[in-house]
């Protein structure tokens, strides 16, 4: 069998655009009409891919039970997952992709791992969806647990019954809206999508505790320089992921240059890989050169 990487060499005339946004604000129900604008043959969407109205393959991350196992889904952490697609992509001659993300960073990290070229093109939800359309969703999924798939329900039905709530149909005829442009002021355009509500939907978003994640973050400092002091440390979060703000005490003539670059990203790299959480950002702030006094004395 073919190594993933032997398989994606030969997919270099693919190309890759991206649409984000943050979690439930309707990135999925607006893909399929953001597909049919640009020409794009398939789109990657929670770990799943799907090309004219069907799944040809993938796990939907809706399946899981955990918030924290859907996430690695939709980032393909699973290198099966990985083969699994590149093996398809292979099969269907696919030339055009759309990835969904809730960042930039995601959308970035999912065509590196599925190794697809970067996205030539990143479209933010708030770009193509009114504040009301956008608003109408995250409600949705805050209040109802409603998630949608840009498939219609027979495929949802045939793979993930467990999962199902309803579908919808999407009628666009309207001249002078972004889609409505596609099709001209006479045309029309029916798009059918599935309603499901995942096990993890339910119960609530389950997220890593913020002592967990403070422990982890000053085992990651103290692996990268010992001699690096922990002074303040904060976590903001979003439908984006995890913010961090670390404030340290760094030791005098320690080298600073590029040093707290590789520490942000040691950070970032080890928790991400050992959590399945995304780290949005590390921000380092320097309070304070340790040890002048000392010099001074001298």
């Amino acid at each position: 069998m073919e190594s993933l990487s032997n398989l994606l060499k030969k997919f270099s005339g693919i190309s890759v655009m991206a649409l984000v946004g943050e979690s439930g604000t309707g990135k999925s129900f607006k893909s399929k009409l953001l597909a049919q604008k640009y020409g794009i043959d398939a789109i990657i969407d929670d770990g799943l891919l799907i090309k004219d109205d069907k799944i040809l393959g993938g796990k939907s991350a809706k399946t899981e039970k955990t918030y924290m196992g859907a996430v690695r889904i939709a980032l393909f952490d699973d290198k099966e997952h990985r083969d699994e697609i590149a093996r398809i992509l292979k099969k269907s001659h696919i030339k055009k992709i759309l990835l969904l993300g809730t960042s930039e960073k995601m959308v970035i990290k999912i065509a590196a791992r599925l190794q697809l070229p970067q996205p030539s093109k990143i479209i933010k939800i708030e770009d193509i969806a009114t504040r009301e359309e956008i608003d109408k969703a995250i409600r949705s999924r805050q209040v109802e647990g409603k998630h949608v798939i840009p498939v219609p329900a027979i495929e949802i039905k045939r793979n993930y019954s467990q999962i199902f709530y309803d579908s919808i149909k999407v009628f666009f005829s309207r001249p002078g809206l972004f889609f409505a442009r596609k099709f001209g002021s006479g045309n029309s355009k029916t798009f059918e999508k599935s309603v499901v509500r995942p096990e993890f939907s339910k119960k609530g978003r389950i997220s890593i505790s913020e002592a967990a994640l403070t422990q982890m973050t000053m085992h990651c400092v103290q692996e990268f320089d010992s001699n690096i002091r922990i002074k303040k440390f904060s976590i903001k979060t979003d439908a984006r992921g995890y913010r961090l703000v670390i404030t340290i005490d760094v030791p005098f003539g320690k080298q600073l240059t590029g040093e707290i670059y590789k520490m942000q990203q040691y950070i970032i790299d080890n928790i991400e890989k050992y959590t399945g959480i995304l780290i949005e950002e590390v921000s380092i702030i320097i309070d304070k050169i340790t040890g002048t006094d000392k010099i001074k004395k001298d």
